[in-house]
This record gives structure tokens, sequence and C-alpha cells, in this order.
């Protein structure tokens, strides 16, 4: 690894560092959702915990890294990971309780997907984490974990860093098989975020069931009817 990049990894996991050192901590976690923002498909949200001593060269804000890139890292981080998880909240859930709501409830989801994966590796002797550094979120329910949140905390921290990697190219991969169905829509290129090809797919051909109804409103011609706008 080059000195430069062993500089810049060193600096995301100080955030971590001062956490372990100023409270002897065993096991720190990370969290990040990808698909808040876009009118079609879920939101999905990611933590995991990663080795005090993990370095994994690359490893940096999912949306600063190409996409090639971030499935080498997905691989990298998850086989190195002691424990992950992700929580998938659907177009239709967020429909009915609001994105924030939908990815306060995948956070947990997260969370207990990451805990029932750590029995697995109980000979660690780690059965949770001991604090959670998550990104921007707030009044979330952690299941009884400290939790930090930082803003911008993607571009901060090495583990909510690698959890970003995870929650992205997990919806990226949902998305492309989605683009498989409804390949008029061009999900497998802009994820379902509101492109202007995206947007002329839905002036064109309508709703299709993937597409958050509270999202899409100002893109409907609604007096066209369509066979899947109903």
């Amino acid at each position: 690894m080059k000195e430069k990049e062993l500089i810049r990894l060193t600096e995301l996991k100080k955030v971590e560092e001062e956490l372990y050192e100023k409270n002897n901590l065993t096991a720190i976690a990370g969290i990040d959702e990808a698909g808040r923002g876009p009118l079609a498909g879920p939101v999905v949200v990611a933590c995991c915990i990663m080795p005090r001593n993990s370095m994994i060269e690359g490893v940096n804000d999912s949306k600063k890294i190409a996409e090639k890139k971030r499935e080498r890292l997905y691989d990298l981080i998850t086989q190195e990971a002691i424990s992950y998880g992700v929580g998938i909240i659907g177009q239709n859930e967020i429909d009915e309780i609001n994105i924030l709501q939908a990815t306060k409830k995948g956070l947990t989801m997260a969370i207990k997907d990451m805990e029932e994966k750590l029995k697995e590796t109980s000979e660690l002797g780690i059965t949770k984490p001991d604090a959670i550094l998550v990104d921007a979120l707030t009044k979330i329910d952690t299941d009884g974990i400290p939790y930090k949140s930082i803003v911008h905390g993607d571009a901060i921290s090495y583990s909510i860093s690698c959890a970003s990697i995870i929650a992205k190219v997990t919806r990226d991969r949902i998305m492309r098989q989605w683009d498989e169905v409804y390949p008029q829509y061009g999900f497998e290129k802009h994820k379902g975020y509101g492109t202007a090809m995206h947007i002329q797919a839905i002036k064109e051909y309508g709703l299709c069931p993937l597409h958050r109804r509270s999202f899409t409103k100002n893109f409907v011609y609604h007096n066209r009817s369509t066979k899947y706008d109903k």
C-alpha cells in the first residue's frame, strides 16, 4: 500500500481509534444507507463490524467510488468483517411510513441481522458491538447499543464507509435485477434515481410497481392510463 493511501486510511479511522482508546471498547459497528433519494426501489441499510486493524485499500464514501471498484471492495469488506447485516425496506412501505421512518426501520433490521450472524461466530466472544457509528441519523432503535451520529460519517469514519459500500452494492444489485423485469425504465443505469432519462421513461410508460408513489407525483401525467399506473 502506498504511503499516501496509508495516511488517508489512518485519518479515516481516527474516530474509531479515539473511541477504542478512550472507552476501552472491543467492537465498533458502522451503519449507513443507500437509496433514500431515488424515485423507485428500496432503501437499504447496512451495519458492519470491521476488525480494529482492518485497512482495506480504497475504502471510502461509496459515492466516491466507481461501480466496478465498489463491487471488489464489497467482497473484501464482507470477507473481512467480523459480522455484517442488511435491512431492506421496499417502496410500498416507504410510501406508507415515509422514507425517514423506513430508513430507521431498516437500520434496526440491519443491526439485528448482524447480531444473528454474530451468534455463528461465538468463538470470537463478541455478541454485539460496544458502540455504533451512524451516518447522520438520530432517535433510532439500536437494540440498546450506544451510538454516535456523525454528519457526513461515510466520508469521516472507516466503519461507516464500509457499511456504505455494503449498502450501495446490495441496492445496486437489486436494481439490476429489476431492470430485467422493467427494461424500459433503465434501472440498471440510474438505479432508480431521478435522472432525465428516468423521468422521461415515467412520462412515457407511467409508473411500474417498483416506483415510490410519494416520490413520483410530479413526474406523472395523471390523465394518462397505463398498465402499471393504477
